[in-house]
C-alpha cells in the first residue's frame, strides 16, 4: 500500500544553485506531493535562490505550490527581483520559521 500525503503540508527548503541535481528532485518532490493533494511550500535560499525563474518552479507555483524565495539571499547572490513571476514571493526568515512549523514534514536540500 503506497503512502499518501494528501491533506497534509510539505515544507521544502532549497539552498543549492540551478546546477546541483537536488533541484530536479525537490522538482519531482513538489510535483508529486501537489498531484496527491498535498500542500507544498518551498523556500528557495542561499545559493537556492538562483533558481527563482526556474520554469517548472513557476509552473508549480501556477498549479498551487507557494513558491518563496529569501529577499536577502536574492541582494546577496545578484539575482535580480525585476519582473519575477506574481506567484513568487519575496521574504525573510520569518516566513521559513512559521513555515517549519507549520508543515506537517519538512526536507531541507542544502
Amino acid at each position: 500500500m503506497a503512502a499518501t500525503v494528501a491533506g497534509n503540508k510539505l515544507g521544502i527548503l532549497l539552498s543549492t544553485p540551478d546546477s546541483h541535481p537536488s533541484v530536479d528532485t525537490v522538482v519531482g518532490l513538489c510535483n508529486a506531493a501537489l498531484q496527491q493533494g498535498s500542500d507544498v511550500y518551498l523556500y528557495l535560499i542561499d545559493e537556492g535562490v538562483k533558481n527563482i525563474r526556474d520554469p517548472r518552479l513557476v509552473t508549480l507555483a501556477e498549479k498551487g505550490m507557494k513558491l518563496f524565495a529569501c529577499a536577502y539571499g536574492c541582494q546577496q547572490h545578484g539575482v535580480s527581483t525585476a519582473d519575477l513571476d506574481p506567484h513568487v514571493s519575496l521574504c525573510g526568515l520569518v516566513v521559513l520559521s512559521n513555515m517549519i512549523e507549520a508543515c506537517d514534514r519538512f526536507l531541507a536540500f542544502t
